[in-house]
C-alpha cells in the first residue's frame, strides 16, 4: 500500500519515499507528501504493514503499549520488511521521474529505517548499502535498543535530523538524547533542527502540529536546496527553532 503524491512542477525533480512510525500506514504523513510534490519531487509514502497497526495491536496483546512499541521497533523482521517496502517505491518512482535525486524520509522507527539505510551501525543485524541521495530522520534515536553508542560515525551522506523539545523518548527519556547521532557523526552537510515545544506526534501530523509541520517542511526545503547546490551551508535561522550544521 502506498500514497503518491505526483510532482506539482514539469521537471521531476527526484524522488522521496517516507517511511512512517510503528503503528502508522500509507495515509499519514501527507503535509511532507504534498510539500515534496510542491517542491517538484514524486514523493511516496509507503505503508508498512509488517509494522503498522495491526503488527502494533499483536505486539501489545497481553502487555503494555510502551513493552509491545519496543518488541516491534526491535524486531529485525520489521525492519527487512521496511526496507522490501522502499525498494519496491524507489525502483517504482524512478521508472516514472527523469532524475536520479532519490530521498529517503522516515519518522520515529521511520527514523531508525533512515538511518540503518544510511549505514548506521545497530544491534539487530540490518547491514543496508547507502542508495539515496540524502535522508531525513524525524525524531531519530540514541544509543539504546536499536543503535550501540557510536553507531553514526560511518555515514557520509547528507542527513537532516529533526526533533523537538517535547519529543521525549519511548521509555521516558528526554528529547536531547535524539541529538546523539547529529554529535556523533562526522563533518560534512549534517544538519540538526530543534523545533520548540514540538511533541513527537506533533510531527505525525496529530495533535497542535500546524506549527511544527510548517517548520519541519521549511527546512526540509533549506536542507535539499543546500544538497542540490552542494553547498549545505544554512543561509539563515528558522524562527521557531535552532539548527546546526556541520
Amino acid at each position: 500500500p502506498a500514497m503518491v503524491y505526483k510532482p506539482s512542477t514539469s521537471e521531476c525533480k527526484g524522488v522521496a519515499i517516507i517511511s512512517h512510525g510503528a503503528g502508522g500506514s500509507e495515509q499519514g504523513y501527507n503535509y511532507i507528501g504534498s510539500a515534496m510534490s510542491s517542491f517538484g519531487y514524486l514523493a511516496v509514502v509507503v505503508g508498512h504493514r509488517e509494522s503498522g497497526f495491526q503488527a502494533v495491536q499483536e505486539k501489545v496483546s497481553g502487555t503494555s503499549l510502551a513493552e509491545g512499541l519496543a518488541k516491534l521497533i526491535t524486531d529485525p523482521l520489521a525492519y527487512q520488511g521496511r526496507f522490501r517496502d522502499i525498494a519496491v517505491a524507489k525502483e517504482w518512482a524512478q521508472g516514472q521521474c527523469n532524475s536520479k535525486v532519490a530521498v529517503l524520509i522516515g519518522h520515529s522507527m521511520g527514523a531508525a529505517t533512515v538511518m540503518m539505510a544510511a549505514g548506521a551501525r545497530n544491534k539487530l543485524n540490518i547491514a543496508e548499502v547507502s542508495k539515496f541521495t540524502a535522508y531525513i530522520a524525524i525524531s531519530p534515536q540514541g544509543s539504546g535498543l536499536i543503535f550501540p553508542a557510536n553507531a553514526w560515525s560511518d555515514i557520509t551522506q547528507p542527513v537532516l535530523m529533526l526533533t523537538g523539545t517535547q519529543d521525549k523518548e519511548l521509555g521516558g527519556l528526554s528529547w536531547e538524547t535524539r541529538t546523539e547521532p547529529y554529535q556523533n557523526m562526522t563533518t560534512g552537510c549534517k544538519w540538526l533542527g530543534v523545533i520548540d515545544g514540538a511533541t513527537h506526534m506533533n510531527f505525525a501530523g496529530r495533535g497542535i502540529s500546524k506549527k511544527t509541520e510548517a517548520l519541519t517542511v521549511k527546512v526540509i526545503h533549506e536542507f535539499l536546496a543546500g544538497v542540490q547546490a552542494s553547498d549545505c551551508k544554512l543561509i539563515q535561522q528558522i524562527p521557531g527553532m535552532t539548527i546546526s550544521v556541520k
